[in-house]
């Protein structure tokens, strides 16, 4: 019973997470699979409301969910988290979510998504992108980083430790990667050191890595967000010579 449950906490968090950022294709969210997953596993909450790790994952939805309407601009152009207008979050599914994760992580053993929702949750409170508690997201990541074996959750990882010790830590932290053979050529490896190069000031490499980000990914709101990102830090380089 407990392989089953997970098997199919599995699949709903891949419909959720196809839903909410598409992989391919012309539209960066897909409400029909976000709604669909949230729906399934209110309903395997329902059925099993003890289980801390369906009560996470459902946490986890609502947290992100919450933040959907703030992720698409009036084109379907993708909106990153640091330049969201915070107003537009759903503040009952944050409330909904919190009061979840809360309850989930007073049960004792803590799984994956409990850690998960932890951190979007973090996310959810904080004012800014400046005043988010970056140290508290590095320490979650880091307890699943011992958990599973995911070079998404390494990548997470040096991404939050660069937000705490700075870019160049972060960008140390994303070079075993490379050799990784599930995240090399993952245009989020690129796209995530894209971005700590932009934080140190490094443009030419920024640039030429938000382009190879680009080139990697097939969904095209996320396309068209990094070429104008590297086109935004070209122009910006080139008006400073």
């Amino acid at each position: 019973k407990g392989e089953q449950l997970k098997a199919v906490l599995h699949v709903l968090y891949l419909i959720f997470n196809e839903g909410y950022s598409s992989g391919s294709g012309p539209v960066l969210n897909r409400t029909d699979l976000a709604n669909e997953a949230i729906r399934l596993t209110r309903a395997v909450h329902s059925l099993v409301p003890d289980d801390a790790e369906v009560t996470g994952l459902l946490a986890l939805m609502l947290l992100t969910d919450a933040r959907r309407a703030a992720r698409v601009g009036p084109v379907g152009e993708l909106i990153p988290l640091d330049e969201q207008d915070r107003t537009l979050w759903d503040r009952e599914l944050i409330t909904e979510g919190i009061a979840l994760i809360t309850e989930a992580l007073s049960r004792g053993a803590i799984g994956s998504y409990q850690l998960q929702a932890a951190v979007a949750a973090i996310h959810d409170e904080a004012p800014s992108t400046a005043a988010t508690d970056w140290a508290q997201i590095r320490l979650l990541y880091g307890m699943l980083m011992r958990m599973s074996d995911n070079p998404m959750v390494v990548l997470n990882h040096a991404i939050a430790t660069a937000m705490v010790d700075g870019p160049s830590e972060g960008i140390r932290l994303l070079g075993p990667l490379d050799s990784d053979p599930r995240l090399a050529g993952h245009y989020r490896l690129a796209a995530a050191r894209a971005h700590l190069y932009e934080m140190l000031g490094d443009h030419v490499r920024a640039v030429a890595a938000y382009r190879s980000a680009a080139d990697l990914t097939a969904s095209i709101p996320e396309r068209d967000y990094l070429i104008a990102r590297a086109a935004r830090l070209r122009a910006r380089a080139d008006s400073t010579r």
